[in-house]
């Protein structure tokens, strides 16, 4: 109960920051609320990236169905882009079933592309079905990189910078 409160009050700072200049661009609420229509449930964390030159909003949401989910909506547009399932770890059964290479591996590809210190790893299940290894690397020129890595192929399925980070890790 104690972490919902807390993560309530930390959206609700995001939201007030969001809405604060009312020529903003960002439509934090919109995307919000689009999310969590996508998968109901409890937002558990949210993040602010820049993929490929676009402002996105990533919403972490525990589901009412007991999976995790990341919801992607576009930041200018508030409209969902990417639906992605979140798993425990690489011996989940979907994941399992299209791994091919190791975690490790994974991680020497992410780490040729941005030198730094992985600082968290998510193990997904894109939209399509395949398998991806998500890993937030404190770069050493001081940002954060999010990439993606396919768990079948080893080639890279998303990179990302991320502005910020609220809630849960």
């Amino acid at each position: 109960m104690k972490n919902i409160l807390i993560i309530s009050a930390l959206l609700m700072s995001v939201n007030t920051v969001a809405m604060a200049d009312t020529h903003s661009p960002y439509k934090f609420e919109k995307c919000m609320e689009a999310a969590l229509e996508e998968r109901p449930g409890t937002i558990i964390k949210v993040e602010f990236k820049n993929e490929e030159g676009t402002h996105m909003y990533e919403f972490d949401i525990r589901g009412t169905d007991g999976s995790d989910w990341d919801v992607e909506c576009n930041a200018h547009h508030g409209l969902i882009a990417e639906v992605e399932r979140e798993v425990d770890n690489v011996n989940h059964p979907l994941f399992k079933a299209k791994m091919k290479i190791t975690e490790a591996e994974a991680r020497k590809i992410a780490l040729a592309i941005y030198p730094g210190v992985i600082v968290e790893v998510e193990y997904e299940i894109e939209s399509n079905g395949a398998a991806s290894y998500e890993f937030d690397i404190d770069t050493t020129v001081g940002h954060e990189m999010k990439i993606e890595v396919d768990a079948a192929s080893g080639e890279i399925v998303e990179v990302n910078r991320e502005i910020w980070q609220i809630g849960l890790e």
